[in-house]
């Protein structure tokens, strides 16, 4: 899309993207969606994820419209996978958590370019796949998802004991 630019975030970006979860969370609340009602993820989220170099936003001429946690590496929560499985048996791969794009943004291909990063990053470290999961109910993020070539894997339990659909792009 052009004018939109991925960049890592910086801690100057914290309080625009505790706004955007927060907007989501109003989103998926009036979806009916219990998803994030806890009030995670927050600045805190945002901050940690900074620490830890896997915090992304996305800016449209000169605005952050959209933040999430894109990385390498290996999710604990992804090691059991139930009514499923998984299509490849690796270690480690693409992750994607805690997406929120701006209500004014959606429909731009914000999401779809954020879903891109994982895979390339993926495939920068020669790994086979990307994984992502969400709330069941979540049917935007879902849609989303599937539309950029993800594809239902089955059921995953959070170590909060909460159940997320799991989905896997293979690369």
């Amino acid at each position: 899309m052009e004018g939109l630019i991925l960049r890592p975030a910086g801690l100057e970006d914290i309080p625009r993207m505790a706004e955007l979860y927060d907007l989501a969370r109003e989103a998926m609340r009036a979806s009916g969606t219990d998803q994030w009602q806890d009030g995670y993820p927050n600045a805190g989220t945002a901050a940690e994820d900074i620490e830890r170099h896997i915090a992304w936003v996305a800016e449209l001429e000169g605005r952050v419209v959209a933040t999430a946690a894109v990385y390498a590496g290996h999710e604990p929560t992804y090691d059991a996978i139930y009514d499923g499985r998984w299509r490849t048996d690796c270690a480690e791969y693409g992750i994607i958590h805690r997406i929120a794009v701006d209500p004014a943004a959606k429909r731009r291909g914000v999401g779809s370019l954020v879903m891109d990063l994982c895979a390339e990053l993926a495939r920068k470290s020669g790994l086979p796949s990307a994984r992502c999961d969400t709330h069941e109910g979540n049917l935007a993020m879902r849609r989303a998802l599937e539309r950029n070539g993800y594809v239902y894997r089955g059921r995953i339990r959070l170590a909060s004991g909460a159940w997320r659909v799991a989905y896997e792009r293979i690369l």
